[in-house]
């Protein structure tokens, strides 16, 4: 593919082109929607990779999750039991990478 510029006519019929795209509003609103990105993945899971948690979280994590166990196993309401799925792993990811903190620095 060449870069250097277009012979006058064919310039003349990619402007004519890109006239009659434009003017095509469905087409612009698609290509408009098209370009959206959504979330950055790459720099979510960078974030989660590079999260070093303090102590005192990793404690208040702990200390959620028990008392959400607890509440679960006495009342058996599925509310509390999604509440404790969904703080136990954080919980748990948490303390590993606590631990590999510590373990790294000691």
């Amino acid at each position: 593919m060449s870069t250097s510029r277009l012979p006058d006519h064919e310039q003349r019929i990619l402007d004519e082109i890109e006239r009659a795209l434009s003017r095509d509003r469905r087409l612009v609103r698609r290509l408009r929607v098209s370009r959206r990105r959504g979330p950055d993945l790459a720099g979510v899971v960078s974030r989660v990779a590079r999260y070093a948690p303090r102590p005192w979280t990793v404690v208040a994590l702990l200390a959620v999750s028990v008392a959400l166990m607890t509440a679960g196993i006495v009342t058996s309401d599925p509310g509390v039991i999604w509440a404790f799925a969904v703080v136990w792993p954080v919980a748990l990811y948490a303390v590993f990478r606590l631990l590999c903190r510590r373990s790294r620095t000691s």
